[in-house]
């Protein structure tokens, strides 16, 4: 519960050595999201729930600085204290040799890059209303089940904090959130053109998992037959491909003629997923428009008739929902890039020496 509260401010992606997770696009055209709903790091309420991992009590290497950020220094204490609690959510033991020495110059880097957002949010006076505080202090407070003030406090004091401490925490992060929101999400936008060409060059793969509703009536080869067994295959196959053109009914003709087992359903094959059949007989079913029925088709099983009952299309509403998810998408990988630029250029600017 208490990593956020001690040292610098630790995003809450530190612990999961990720990105700043970015906030979901609106279905809106050339806009980016509202800001007030995209949080850069984690929420507050979330940092303060996450635990508290077990910290050796050796107060001479807690207190050794390990790097200074413009002056202002980071402890072996907050390192430490952020590896725990990475170990604890990801139920790992920890690492030994150059795998530590690896998983602490990532938590390192994240805790550097938290501290100079936090310094240049003090420096641009990003406010925080005490309405703000008091919201995420009360959404902590449902969340741990603590119904009076006094319970909260008690709660903090078992995990050796304070409501200050758990003020300043809270007001910390909501700067770092703002302030990601101006320099990052609010610089975010997607067109509908690019929306367009993301569609059309990934057209197939948004259709992945959509779904068509089929049957089928299947001859089967005489076994031991060859070629023969084949050819009369065909012919019964042609002959009730006749009597479907004639207007008789396909599930009539399947319960009737089909030596599958689906045939006692009337041919169902029921509601399948894009990719679940073999790639050709899909595509052979997916070329046909509702309601049709196909020609004679050879598979590596037999001869098909197969009958196109519906299939889900990216148009009406399958397009916009398509279309948002692209949005999304696009907005994610442009806030990315843009974050990655932003702190890139505030780290380049900052004075960091590494101590570890």
């Amino acid at each position: 519960m208490a990593l956020a509260m001690t040292g610098c401010s630790i995003p809450g992606w530190v612990p999961l050595l990720g990105k700043q997770k970015p906030p979901a696009a609106k279905p809106q055209a050339a806009a980016a999201p509202d800001p007030a709903a995209a949080p850069t790091p984690s929420s507050p309420t979330d940092l303060l729930l996450s635990g508290r991992a077990r910290l050796p009590e050796s107060d001479d290497v807690m207190d050794r600085v390990i790097c200074v950020v413009n002056n202002d220094a980071i402890t072996m204490y907050e390192l430490v204290e952020a590896e725990g609690q990475y170990l604890q959510e990801n139920k790992e033991s920890a690492p030994e040799g150059e795998a530590r020495k690896v998983l602490r110059t990532r938590l390192l880097d994240h805790i550097i890059e938290n501290r100079i957002q936090l310094q240049q949010a003090e420096r641009e006076k990003v406010p925080v209303d005490e309405a703000e505080i008091a919201e995420q202090t009360n959404e902590i407070m449902k969340k741990i089940n603590a119904k009076t003030p006094q319970e909260f406090e008690a709660i903090l004091k078992s995990q050796g904090l304070t409501v200050e401490a758990a003020r300043k925490r809270i007001r910390e992060q909501l700067m770092v959130q703002r302030l990601a929101r101006r320099k990052v999400t609010q610089r975010v936008s997607v067109t509908e053109q690019e929306i367009d060409k993301y569609l059309a060059d990934n057209r197939e793969k948004l259709e992945t998992g959509l779904s068509f509703e089929a049957g089928h009536i299947l001859f089967l080869p005489t076994p031991g037959a060859g070629e023969e067994g084949w050819a009369d295959a065909r012919r019964k196959t042609e002959q009730v491909y006749a009597l479907l053109l004639e207007g008789q009914p396909f599930a009539d003709l399947a319960k009737k003629y089909s030596e599958d087992g689906s045939g006692k359903d009337g041919g169902n094959l029921g509601t399948l997923k894009r990719g679940e059949l073999a790639p050709d007989i899909e595509a052979a079913i997916l070329k046909l428009e509702p309601g049709e029925v196909s020609a004679p088709f050879r598979s590596q099983v037999g001869y098909h008739l197969f009958h196109l009952v519906s299939k889900q299309t990216l148009t009406g509403e399958g397009l916009v929902q398509a279309r948002n998810q692209i949005r999304d998408i696009l907005f994610r990988q442009k806030y990315e890039a843009r974050m990655q630029e932003w702190l890139t250029e505030i780290k380049q600017r900052a004075i960091i020496d590494i101590r570890l």
